[in-house]
């Protein structure tokens, strides 16, 4: 009975895993060519990334007040010196990750934008070792190898590089590093209490804007005050397309925010990865089969040695998790008995060396 009873409990934790993932993938490949098509017609990516910060940020207060309204619960609100030294940072890296990434749609191919922003496991890698979470071997130096090497081939004599757009996507690529490494201790930080993605993202929202709103009335402000798209549109209509195709942005952009927190709460980085390969092999074909890039031999051998460098850096991370498994198993006794008696007696977590001294004896 316990045995069925396990082995439901794992295929519905399958099937909500896949769940996330295909939610995750509908609305990211959607974002991605909407943007794509959107930026190509209205040339002010920085804009639109307010426009979408400050929507995402209300309809999430919306659905948090009415959560509260339903479940007569209110939800959590962190004190200022925890949103300032957790919340403020990733915010900064989420808000100008998702300005560059806009903006470098501007100037490159779908393709190599996707292939450009696949080399954050770079940064992520080079982030860990910085925070001494990491040390350098043998399988990084081969993962940054391959990576790097895959992309140059990729970008190598193709008709539609833009050096402008290609640096863009690198920076957005090394800050999507920084805020995914940020945004893991945030969501998985249980004394935090942003587990839930309709907290994470109204906490996240109000610095993001704040960030890139310097940005966009700086660079954009002058040609947008007399853009015959918006604010000197020849007539109502023009200015209520443009509205309703904003709008729509940030109905996808909210959707795919809640997607990828539900999935960062709920998963490993490990799926996250695996997760990211096979969105990434979508997003090309689709580019490749509908939006008209090109692709050369060489820039396809690129392709593969790019997600070979992913995929060894996703086994390497399976290795490691399986032997963090292992060792949890050898002491699981000495663990189980901790928990067990923690329970029975309502000790909290900052009572663990007491417990630790009473099990195994004065150290």
């Amino acid at each position: 009975m316990a045995r069925k009873q396990f082995g439901f409990q794992q295929l519905r934790n399958a099937l909500r895993t896949l769940g996330y993932i295909l939610f995750m993938y509908l609305f990211s490949i959607s974002l991605t060519f909407y943007n794509k098509w959107f930026l190509q017609r209205f040339h002010f990516p920085l804009s639109v990334s307010v426009v979408h910060y400050a929507m995402v940020f209300v309809s999430t207060a919306l659905l948090r007040l009415l959560w509260e309204i339903w479940s007569e619960k209110k939800r959590i609100i962190l004190p200022w010196s925890l949103y300032l030294k957790r919340v403020l940072p990733t915010a900064i890296a989420s808000a100008l990750d998702i300005g560059c990434s806009n903006w470098s749609l501007m100037y490159i191919t779908v393709s190599l934008y996707t292939m450009t922003k696949s080399t954050s496991v770079i940064f992520i890698l080079m982030f860990a070792i910085a925070f001494g979470l990491e040390q350098w071997n043998f399988s990084l130096v081969a993962i940054v190898f391959l990576i790097a090497s895959g992309l140059f081939l990729f970008t190598f004599e193709s008709t539609a590089f833009s050096a402008e757009g290609f640096v863009l996507a690198l920076l957005a690529s090394g800050l999507s590093g920084l805020r995914w490494t940020l945004s893991q201790i945030l969501t998985q930080k249980q004394e935090l209490g942003l587990h839930n993605p309709l907290d994470t993202l109204y906490h996240l929202q109000p610095f993001m804007t704040l960030t890139i709103i310097p940005l966009a009335f700086y660079i954009e402000g002058e040609k947008l005050a007399v853009s015959p798209k918006l604010f000197a549109a020849p007539d109502s209509h023009v200015i209520w397309v443009t509205v309703s195709m904003l709008l729509f942005g940030g109905f996808l952009a909210l959707m795919i925010s809640i997607s990828e927190f539900l999935l960062l709460s709920h998963t490993s980085s490990l799926t996250l990865s695996i997760a990211g390969i096979f969105k990434e092999i979508c997003i090309l074909s689709l580019a490749t089969e509908f939006a008209g890039d090109k692709m050369t031999m060489v820039n396809f051998f690129g392709l593969v040695l790019c997600l070979c460098g992913i995929s060894v850096h996703v086994v390497t991370k399976a290795t490691k998790e399986a032997e963090s498994v292992k060792v949890i198993e050898m002491t699981n006794g000495g663990i189980e008995l901790k928990e067990l008696l923690k329970e029975y007696t309502g000790a909290s977590d900052y009572e663990d060396d007491e417990f630790e001294l009473n099990i195994y004896g004065k150290r």
